[in-house]
């Protein structure tokens, strides 16, 4: 909150410059929509650079001002000093325009973060531009949200969803993340998480992945749309959280519980038990789990499925980029024609069908054309065919399974497809597609893209990057006894 100090202005100086400054903005808006109806001798006038070079040199010299801000931090013993004008202040923010109604000196406290970056605040009410870097946005963002600045506070919020994949050396999305929490937005929130959860692989092993919260932790933890190498290697990193954070054993318990350890390999299970001092410590809280995910391992699905309920998120596979659950394609120069390739997945995580393989074929087309837009004979011409435009064709990718089995009741397999782009030199997943046994394709895949684009975003050198995993997913044949 502003703590509030001044003496009363010069009325007639005060709104002498306002009244000045408003018939100088009046003017330019009124030349900017003029309207000539079709007139073609008429030309605009459009001197709108200049004017805000003179907005800027205002601020920079102080000339005419009515209004002085006084801004202190507990960083410095000096405030910094602003010469401004209250009409231009008052447009922007109506907070500024509450405090300097009846004093033209105001004092104004702020943190050190937000008093660094005062001077850029005040320059965007007077020239409506701005430039910050990526630890400079919650700052922005807190002096928009406290000035009621809502154009700003609009304009940072979006810089921050469109810069997730920025470098920066120590990570800043979990950051973001928590920020958007505590001030309630929804939209950042979610694009936050979406961005972790779809490059979690990425986020653990940089120094960001220790502050992550307990609550984002958690949330986390909940989704089946984590893109990770395994689910081994989910757990080493909660692990490696727990070691830095050292929470109650209620909170670590809850952790723990959240690893999906049917998703682990008995061997892999048998070293955990021998070698973790995280499972070693807590291993009370997760005997029944580790001990339904051997069963698991041990029968067949089938035969699994008549006793316990597979129904759950436990038993359903994250996005794992491991070979067995998946392939990864790159199709160079995507546009140019049909592409097709043939991989092979485990038929399901259990150990039991360890030797059993699914193959897959997939088809991409660049160019395929729905029924209601293919080329017909006109009933007017005879012979005559509709045009149709290349781009009104779009990209397509159908998957599907080039055999049939038995061993496949009880389960219908998931298919995600994630696409990598580079962003800010690094390669990270911009789309995930999913779609069910019921259906061999997504229908919007990649609906948006331009591949016919050699710039597209989608291309990373010209070729489009793909990964295929597949995810079995059990049924319940039988109900589960109560």
């Amino acid at each position: 909150m502003a703590r509030l100090t001044g003496t009363w202005p010069v009325a007639t100086r005060r709104w002498g410059c306002a009244a000045a400054f408003l018939l100088l903005l009046l003017t330019v808006q009124a030349a900017q929509k003029a309207d000539f109806s079709g007139d073609s001798t008429a030309a605009t006038i459009n001197h709108s650079l200049t004017l805000l070079q003179r907005l800027q040199e205002l601020l920079q010299n102080g000339n005419g001002s009515d209004s002085v801000l006084r801004v202190r931090s507990a960083a410095s013993e000096e405030p910094k000093v602003f010469h401004t004008h209250q009409l231009l202040l008052s447009l922007q923010s109506e907070v500024f325009e509450s405090l300097l109604r009846n004093q033209s000196v105001v004092t104004l406290y702020e943190p050190p973060e937000t008093a660094a970056l005062f001077e850029k605040f005040i320059r965007y009410l007077y020239c409506g531009g701005v430039s910050i870097l990526l630890h400079q946005a919650i700052p922005m963002h807190q002096l928009a949200s406290k000035y009621r600045v809502w154009g700003l506070q609009r304009g940072v919020a979006e810089y921050m969803r469109t810069h997730l994949a920025s470098e920066s050396s120590q990570g800043h999305v979990v950051g973001w993340y928590h920020y958007a929490v505590r001030v309630g937005d929804a939209a950042l929130q979610e694009s936050c998480l979406q961005f972790l959860a779809w490059n979690l692989s990425a986020v653990l092993g940089s120094a960001e992945w220790g502050s992550v919260s307990v609550e984002l932790l958690l949330l986390l933890l909940e989704r089946s749309d984590l893109v990770l190498h395994s689910e081994l290697e989910l757990y080493t990193a909660v692990e490696g959280w727990l070691g830095r954070r050292q929470p109650e054993a209620p909170v670590a318990e809850r952790v723990l519980r959240a690893i999906r350890y049917p998703m682990i390999a008995p061997s892999q299970l048998f070293r955990l038990q021998a070698q973790s001092a995280v499972l070693a410590r807590h291993r009370a809280a997760l005997q029944d789990l580790l001990f339904q995910a051997f069963q698991f391992h041990a029968a067949s699905p089938l035969h699994f499925a008549k006793y316990f309920d597979v129904n759950c998120s436990m038993f359903l596979p994250r996005n794992y980029l491991a070979p067995s659950w998946g392939s990864q394609w790159v199709i160079t120069n995507p546009a140019r024609d049909d592409r097709s390739t043939s991989f092979q997945t485990q038929l399901g995580p259990s150990s039991h069908d360890a030797g059993k393989r699914v193959t897959w074929n997939v088809l991409f087309s660049p160019r395929w054309l729905p029924v209601s837009l293919r080329p017909v004979y006109s009933d007017s011409v005879a012979g005559a065919i509709q045009p149709v435009r290349i781009e009104d064709g779009r990209p397509r990718l159908v998957i599907t399974p080039a055999m049939s089995s038995p061993d496949f009741a009880g389960v219908t397999f998931q298919k995600t497809v994630l696409v990598g782009v580079r962003q800010q030199g690094r390669v990270l997943v911009k789309h995930a597609y999913s779609f069910h046994q019921s259906s061999d394709e997504a229908a919007d895949f990649l609906v948006h893209a331009d591949l016919q684009k050699r710039t597209s975003e989608y291309l990373i050198d010209n070729s489009l990057h793909l990964h295929i995993i597949i995810k079995p997913v059990y049924h319940s044949l039988i109900k589960v006894k109560k």
